[in-house]
């Protein structure tokens, strides 16, 4: 099984990700910021990250641009769930280093969309096929 985790500062938002993401059938881990993240990561590395930008202690983008520096940290699909809508952070997000990125609120087919456009989630043709 895929695990995703999900990182956070708002323990609502990480509970409404984990409904969505384990009926995609993934393993959840949670986080409340970018250092708890790191924690998860530096002991078993997830397939997928579904990141918040602004937390305390450690923001998403500093947790990305480490992440990505890891051994093994450029295998991960980090998908950016944020409220910052910007073209300015929108690009410094993917400059550095993510996947996709969607805005909150979202549900259950933003995020599968999100996950089938990088990869995580086989699409509905391609299942049938």
């Amino acid at each position: 099984m895929k695990t995703c985790l999900v990182v956070d500062d708002s323990s609502i938002v990480r509970k409404v990700a984990r409904r969505i993401v384990e009926a995609l059938g993934f393993h959840v881990i949670e986080a409340e910021d970018g250092v708890e993240a790191l924690v998860h990561c530096k002991k078993a590395m997830p397939e997928a990250v579904l990141l918040d930008w602004n937390m305390p202690v450690m923001d998403g983008f500093q947790f990305l641009g480490t992440l990505r520096r890891m051994p093994g940290g450029d295998e991960p699909k980090v998908v950016f769930c944020t409220t910052e809508n910007g073209i300015d952070h929108i690009t410094k997000a993917m400059g550095g280093g993510a996947n996709e990125y969607i805005m909150k609120p979202f549900d259950k087919d933003i995020v599968l969309a999100k996950f089938q456009e990088v990869g995580l989630v086989a699409r509905e043709e391609e299942t049938a096929a």
